[in-house]
């Protein structure tokens, strides 16, 4: 079987859906199928074209097109570099050879566009990998009215994506009931989750980590966010806990990684003359199961508006990890009902300060219940959520989808 993944980010870029991309494409290699990944030059996010047009990767077959000329500049340079890769790719695609089935992913949005023309030109297979729902991500943010043309005609686009395309593939049951509330049928939804490597991502012993000493956190309860803190997620429940727990000097909060909302909060914090808050940069792959496993404790967020819009994957590497979360959103969000259902986390209401202080003061006092719910979020990883599991899912599913188009044929990879 030939499979073409059609994603705007592919390694070595560090975006997640490009790690998804990536481990996909060598399990479907390793299982003896033909793979070939239609990508950008570009780094996600940066100018430029830094990587080569033409290259095999674990045995992967990658075409990449384009350049990004504006980067994150603003919203509209980033629609002109996103038709810049729409117009590129479809011409890639088109001129190397015929799949028999092609995976668009939802980055950038409408992409799938692409896949149905594939589709019905060279009459193959197409499944819809959706890791975010357009437009109802800019209508989250304030920045289309959902009343308004142009949110209007972008939904008609989205729609036709999804009944054009054989299946469509979700990341949580939350993504899964949106899809159904805008009228698509639920036998063409498949929900497979993101995933983490429980082999690449083993835990590192508390009094092991290198980390602690080096960051001057020797004998602190370590409180930690990981990863990208923008726009969908919520700060003002995680800075009140953080002011309120000010004089706590057994308790650091500690950020790792980037974004807007980031930044923002550092800022708030030196204002503050908090000195319970560290932050730190992106950690080198190679490096995140020491800096996963630095935390007794991690935090996820997700702003009430972004609920089944996208889930959040840095849960999954955090379980890897062996580690106990906290979720601050929504009790029906993938992430929440994963942490419930699993005893790996508790979950407390966005703007519920009071919980969330409440909550990290009693896990403070209870060693042995955060170690628990880590060892218990572990066995969900390696049972239900690793790698291994998730890529066999999708070899079953597009494999199903080829050899015949009856969806209720591939129900069984539902997890």
């Amino acid at each position: 079987m030939r499979i073409i993944l059609l994603n705007q980010a592919f390694y070595p870029d560090h975006a997640a859906t490009a790690q998804h991309a990536h481990d996909l494409a060598k399990h479907l290699v390793k299982n003896g199928h033909e793979v070939a990944v239609v990508a950008s030059r570009s780094i996600y996010g940066s100018k430029g074209a830094a990587l080569p047009k033409r290259e095999t990767v674990d045995g992967i077959e990658v075409h990449r097109v384009g350049k990004s000329i504006f980067g994150k500049a603003s919203i509209v340079a980033r629609m002109i570099d996103f038709a810049l890769f729409y117009v590129l790719a479809l011409f890639k695609v088109m001129t190397i050879k015929r799949p028999d089935v092609i995976v668009p992913f939802s980055t950038p949005p409408f992409i799938a566009l692409v896949g149905w023309m594939l589709k019905a030109v060279k009459r193959c297979k197409a499944v819809y990998w959706v890791m975010d729902l357009y437009p109802d991500v800019p209508i989250a943010f304030g920045i289309m009215k959902p009343n308004g043309l142009g949110a209007k005609f972008l939904e008609q686009i989205h729609r036709f994506c999804f009944r054009r395309c054989d299946r469509s593939v979700v990341l949580g049951r939350c993504m899964r009931d949106r899809l159904i509330g805008k009228g698509i049928p639920a036998e063409k939804i498949a929900l497979i989750p993101p995933w983490a490597d429980i082999d690449e991502l083993k835990p590192v012993p508390r009094d092991e980590n290198p980390l602690r000493e080096a960051w001057g956190l020797t004998g602190k309860l370590v409180v930690m966010y990981s990863g990208n803190l923008g726009l969908a997620h919520d700060i003002d429940t995680l800075r009140g806990a953080m002011d309120k727990l000010r004089g706590r000097d057994d308790i650091r909060f500690v950020f790792v990684g980037g974004g807007k909302l980031m930044t923002q909060l550092q800022t708030w914090c030196e204002e503050q003359t908090l000195s319970n808050a560290l932050f730190k940069p992106y950690q080198p792959r190679e490096d995140i199961r020491t800096s996963l496993s630095l935390a007794d404790l991690h935090l996820i967020s997700q702003a009430d508006a972004m609920t089944g819009l996208l889930v959040p994957s840095k849960l999954y590497g955090i379980m890897a990890a062996g580690r106990a979360s906290i979720f601050v959103g929504k009790p029906e969000a993938e992430v929440a009902l994963v942490l419930e259902e699993n005893h790996a986390g508790r979950v407390v209401a966005v703007g519920d300060i009071e919980g969330l202080t409440s909550t990290i003061t009693e896990l403070a006092g209870a060693p042995d219940v955060c170690k628990n719910m880590g060892d218990a979020a572990r066995d969900a990883m390696a049972s239900t959520y690793d790698r291994r599991h998730a890529c066999e899912a999708w070899g079953k599913l597009l494999t199903a989808c080829v050899l015949g188009s009856d969806p209720s044929a591939v129900d069984d990879v539902d997890m």
